[in-house]
């Protein structure tokens, strides 16, 4: 996997203060995009081990809520192979700590479904590691910067109930 930014500290991708991680890599395309750079799978650099523990380790202090991964797609087949590990080394070392995800993806149909575009070996348990996830195309055509975390109306910000169940994010959303 390959990655083009990492900002630490971060406010805008997420509630509270989060390390946020950009993966490369991305077939949508979306008109108006704000991160275009991000769509060649071989942009930026290489994801590498001693990276991510340099990333879990600014995961410490306890300021930090969380991490989100945003792109690029997260939910790209070789960018979910290469955030579960991370995600599930997140989870053990960080288990009060969540994770968002933002995917141009909609959750039902191309993440949850077997036979969706991006359901691959591993999806599920990526997906279980995921607490918040904003799904659905950037359209720019919906495009309303008063919305709190997403960039246009279609999008959906989730969360998992008790159950385990996708629903709609419960906080106060603008």
């Amino acid at each position: 996997m390959k990655y083009s930014a990492i900002k630490y500290k971060d406010i805008a991708n997420g509630e509270g203060v989060r390390n946020v991680l950009f993966v490369s890599g991305c077939t949508h395309h979306c008109k108006g995009c704000f991160q275009p750079q991000t769509w060649d799978f071989n942009a930026g650099d290489d994801w590498t081990p001693s990276l991510q523990e340099e990333f879990l380790k600014a995961c410490e202090p306890s300021y930090i809520e969380g991490i989100t991964f945003l792109g690029g797609e997260p939910m790209e087949e070789v960018n979910q192979a290469g955030l579960l590990p991370l995600a599930k080394e997140f989870k053990k070392r960080f288990p009060r700590k969540n994770i968002w995800c933002y995917t141009g993806y909609t959750l039902e149909e191309d993440l949850l479904s077997p036979s969706g575009k991006v359901h691959f070996n591993g999806t599920e348990e990526f997906l279980g590691l995921i607490d918040i996830l904003v799904d659905g195309e950037f359209v720019l055509e919906k495009k309303d910067i008063t919305l709190q975390f997403r960039g246009s109306s279609n999008q959906r910000i989730l969360e998992k109930d008790e159950a385990g169940n996708w629903i709609p994010w419960r906080k106060k959303m603008r």
